[in-house]
């Protein structure tokens, strides 16, 4: 099975940006849809972004405008560039294949690292 390992959280101010990497440990080309998922404390698992092989993207309305996910298939890995962060953004944020569909809302995903915190403070 393919292992992912999420990076590049931390911690920002309001408005800042971040750029979380998902370095897969082989090439995921046998999955056609890519995707990032978030979970805060208490909250259920919201599906953020998805992109599939041929490069198109989706994403959910609370992201769209100021979140890009991208893929660099020569490096086995997927981005999520976020910028204009708001405090409600603050959460562990995963990678992985989702279930079914390549719809950024699927919040069901075969697997995924150990996801990589970010907060974001007011």
């Amino acid at each position: 099975q393919v292992q992912l390992v999420e990076s590049g959280g931390g911690s920002v101010q309001a408005g800042g940006s971040l750029r979380l990497s998902c370095a897969a440990t082989r090439y995921t080309a046998s999955h056609y849809c890519m995707g990032w998922f978030r979970q805060a404390p208490g909250k259920q698992r919201e599906g953020l972004a998805t992109i599939d092989r041929i490069g198109t993207t989706r994403y959910a309305d609370s992201v769209k405008g100021r979140f890009t996910i991208s893929q660099d298939n020569a490096k086995n890995t997927l981005y999520l560039q976020m910028d204009s962060l708001k405090p409600e953004d603050s959460a562990v944020y995963y990678c992985g294949p989702p279930r079914s569909i390549c719809v950024a809302s699927n919040n069901e995903y075969y697997y995924w690292g150990q996801g990589t915190q970010v907060t974001v403070s007011s």
